[in-house]
C-alpha cells in the first residue's frame, strides 16, 4: 500500500515537487526526480530503481528507458543534495512549528546490510540494525523532534579507514578526497553544524555514548549555542560539585554512582509505552568533566545516573547542560527522547526504501538519501496538518502511513 494525496494535499504535493525541481535546475532532472519521488511514495515492497521504473513505465517496452534515465539521475547527474534536503526540512518544520515547537535534535546512526565489497563504505562492522558485526554500511543522521513528531533532515555515509587507505577503491566508488575518513562523531558534528547554519529551530541535542564520550563533540555542540544530553561511558572522569560550591576529587562516573547516597536515587516515569509504563531510578548531580584539555574541569552541568536496580550497576550515564534550576523529573523526561529515532529508521526503511539503494557510488547513495528525506518530509508535514498534537497522543505508535 502506498501513499495517496487528494484535495489540498495534492495541490501542496505538486507545489512541493515543483520547488524541488527549481533546486535541480534542469528539465530532465525535474522529470526524473518526480518519477523517483512518486515511486518512493507508491506501491511496491521494493523501492530501488528497476522496480520503480517498471511501475512508472506506461508500457513494458519502456521500462528499460525509464531505468536508464533514473540510473543516470541518481548515479551521474550532478545536483545539490543539500539544497534539496534544506527545502524538504523547511517544508516539514514549517508545518510542525505551527502546532508545537521543535525541542530536540537527535544524532544517531543506522546500518545498511550489504553483500559484496563494492558499495561505498561497506565492511564488516557493528551495527545496531542487526545487533551484531556484519557486512554493512553505516550512516549517521540528524532528526529534529517536537513533543509528538519527528522529521529526519540530514544523513551522511561513514567511510571507514580501510576505505580511506585504498585510493583506487575510493576512486571507483567516486568518494571525494575531502571526505574520505571522518570518525562518526565528526560526521555527526558536521550534520549539526549544517543544520545550525541552515537556521533550523534549535533543540536539545541527544546522542548515545559513541558521540557523547568525545569531548570535542560536546565542545562543538556548545560552540553552536546548543544544549545537549549525551550518554557517556563508565570511564568518563568528573568532579562532583557540592551545594556549597566545593568540588570532590576527580573520579569516574562509575565511581560516582558507587559513592553517592543510594537515597539520591528517585523513581521517575518518563513515558507510557504501548506495552508498559517506562520508568527507572535516577540520581541527578552537578559535575565538571575532567579531560586532558581541561584538567581543572569544564563547565558545570548535570550528570544523570540511570540505575533501575539499586543492587546492580547503572545502565546509563548522561551529561546534560539543561538548566541548573530544573527538577529531576524535568531532566529525565527531556533526556529520554532518543528512542524515537528507531521508529524513524523503521519508517524510512520499511515505508520509503531508505535501505533499498543498489548503486555502488557515493554520489548515487547521497542522491537516493536526498529523495527519501524529501519524501519523508512531505509525509511528516501532511501528518502535522491533518492531525494536531492532541490527536497524535491518542494514537498508538505506527508507521508513517498511518496519517498519510
Amino acid at each position: 500500500m502506498g501513499y495517496v494525496f487528494t484535495g489540498e494535499a495534492s495541490v501542496r504535493l505538486d507545489r512541493y515537487v515543483s520547488e524541488i525541481g527549481d533546486v535541480l535546475r534542469n528539465k530532465k532532472r525535474r522529470s526524473s526526480f518526480a518519477t523517483y519521488f512518486v515511486g518512493l511514495l507508491g506501491d511496491g515492497e521494493r523501492k530501488s530503481v528497476e522496480p520503480i521504473a517498471a511501475r512508472a513505465a506506461g508500457e513494458p517496452g519502456e521500462t528499460r528507458a525509464v531505468t536508464e534515465r533514473l540510473l543516470h539521475f541518481l548515479g551521474d547527474s550532478q545536483w545539490d543534495d543539500q539544497g534539496v534536503r534544506r527545502l524538504a526540512a523547511r517544508e516539514a518544520i514549517g508545518a510542525l512549528v505551527e502546532r508545537e515547537p521543535v525541542d530536540s535534535w537527535v544524532i544517531d546512526d543506522t546500518g545498511f546490510l550489504k553483500q559484496g565489497k563494492k558499495s561505498p563504505g561497506v565492511q564488516r562492522q557493528y551495527t545496531g540494525t542487526a545487533g551484531k558485526t556484519t557486512n554493512c554500511q553505516i550512516a549517521p543522521s540528524l532528526t529534529l523532534c517536537t513533543r509528538t513528531r519527528e522529521v529526519p533532515v540530514d544523513m551522511d555515509l561513514y567511510i571507514p579507514q580501510s576505505w580511506a587507505d585504498d585510493a583506487k577503491r575510493c576512486a571507483e566508488a567516486r568518494i571525494p578526497e575531502e571526505i574520505r575518513f571522518r570518525a562518526k562523531w565528526q560526521i555527526g558534528l558536521d550534520l549539526v553544524r549544517r543544520a545550525a547554519c541552515a537556521g533550523y529551530p534549535p533543540g536539545l541535542l541527544l546522542a548515545d555514548s559513541a558521540y557523547g564520550d568525545v569531548g570535542a563533540f560536546r565542545a562543538g555542540v556548545r560552540a553552536l549555542d546548543l544544549d545537549y544530553a549525551l550518554d557517556v561511558r563508565v570511564h568518563t572522569r568528573v568532579r562532583m560539585v557540592c551545594p556549597d560550591g566545593s568540588e570532590s576529587e576527580t573520579m569516574t562516573v562509575a565511581t560516582v554512582a558507587e559513592v553517592i547516597d543510594r537515597r539520591a536515587l528517585r523513581k521517575v516515569t518518563w513515558r507510557e509505552g504501548t506495552k508498559r509504563t517506562l520508568w527507572s531510578r535516577f540520581a541527578c548531580l552537578r559535575v565538571r568533566v575532567v579531560t586532558e584539555a581541561e584538567p581543572e574541569g569544564g563547565e558545570e552541568q548535570w550528570l544523570l545516573i540511570d540505575r533501575p536496580d539499586r543492587a546492580e550497576p547503572p545502565v546509563h550515564y548522561t551529561l546534560t547542560t539543561l538548566p541548573k534550576a530544573w527538577s529531576h523529573k524535568q531532566i529525565v523526561r527531556r533526556t529520554k527522547q532518543r528512542w524515537r529515532i528507531e521508529r524513524t529508521y523503521q519508517d524510512l526503511k520499511g515505508e520509503l526504501g531508505l535501505d533499498h539503494f543498489e548503486g555502488r557510488t557515493y554520489p548515487g547513495w547521497q542522491h537516493h538519501v536526498s529523495c527519501v528525506l524529501a519524501a519523508a518530509a512531505f509525509i511528516v508535514a501532511e501528518q502535522a496538518r491533518a492531525f494536531p498534537p492532541s490527536a497524535r497522543r491518542a494514537q498508538t505508535d505506527g508507521p508513517l502511513r498511518r496519517a498519510a
